[in-house]
């Protein structure tokens, strides 16, 4: 740290402009390995708070030098997250983020985007979780990745390689985007209307539904298996949030479902889609993630 170095206004200026430039990659990277919108925003704002205290002339790469800074701060986050998230009423579910903006939510691809995929990251340690993004979603070389996680290269290609190998067995290959959309329509259109049939033909015969609720009275605490019940307990919705609008939104990456009532958001539904129809539904009701969505929105307008 630079201590020595007045922050003049033009100085300022010139910090904030090489931050702004950087900012949607910064977000990526921390909201990929925390699955939090809230916390990848304080990580973010803690690494601007730090980059005008840096000493600016010695750095050579400014977005390698924020990346870093980013990663570990995100890194120590998740590990005390753990012990947060064990106290958790029910299932625990990413937060949603608003992609319509920004398709690849900063990165070179869209990968590890998902929230059936943020979820399935959750089970890795945060220093696999930060490897596994770094390569997949913004393709840094493994020499770039070792120097900010302060490991080998060789132990760090072990670490991707392991991790890519467990995101393999645990998730399933998606369909296509426009067949997501069609099954998601469809969905839609049933669960407007609360018809249970409807729902049932386009859930897949083994499909589960989680619903992150946080301890919220009358949401399930259990996942639910099996079109029946899940269709059942989506036609309910209705009845639930009487008079709440449906509409059909862009939340990592992929067409979701927005419930909202009055202007807000009450629920929003991610879906995961395979050769026998939706096999994963992913209800987020916790207000404080919903509003996380709704925020999420404007981060590339809001300046540090």
């Amino acid at each position: 740290m630079d201590q020595g170095q007045p922050l003049t206004d033009g100085a300022l200026g010139a910090a904030a402009d090489a931050f702004e430039r950087q900012r949607p990659r910064l977000f990526g990277i921390a909201y990929r390995v925390l699955g939090s919108v809230s916390e990848a925003e304080d990580v973010v704002q803690e690494v601007w708070l730090r980059w005008q205290d840096a000493d600016r002339s010695a750095v050579l790469d400014h977005g390698a030098f924020l990346a870093k800074i980013t990663t570990r701060l995100a890194i120590n986050v998740a590990q005390s997250a753990r012990v947060r998230r064990e106290a958790y009423v029910g299932p625990w579910l990413p937060e949603p983020v608003d992609t319509s903006v920004d398709p690849q939510v900063g990165a070179e691809r869209g990968e590890a985007l998902e929230l059936a995929v943020l979820l399935v990251l959750e089970r890795l340690n945060p220093v696999e979780r930060a490897a596994y993004v770094l390569r997949e979603a913004f393709d840094y070389a493994y020499d770039e990745i070792a120097g900010m996680l302060q490991l080998s290269q060789a132990n760090t290609r072990q670490i991707v390689s392991r991790a890519r190998k467990r995101l393999s067995a645990e998730r399933r290959e998606p369909v296509d985007s426009a067949q997501h959309r069609r099954l998601l329509e469809a969905f839609v259109a049933a669960a407007r209307h609360g018809d249970v049939a409807a729902l049932e033909d386009v859930l897949s015969a083994d499909v589960v539904a989680y619903a992150d609720g946080n301890g919220m009275r009358g949401v399930a605490r259990l996942e639910i298996a099996g079109p029946e019940r899940v269709a059942r307990v989506t036609a309910f919705a209705r009845k639930f949030f009487p008079g709440a609008e449906y509409v059909i939104v862009e939340a990592n990456g992929r067409p979701s479902l927005l419930l909202a009532r009055d202007g807000a958001a009450v629920a929003l539904v991610s879906a995961t889609v395979g050769p026998g129809g939706i096999d994963g539904l992913y209800w987020v009701l916790t207000p404080e993630k919903l509003r996380a969505y709704e925020r999420s929105a404007r981060r590339l307008t809001d300046r540090p």
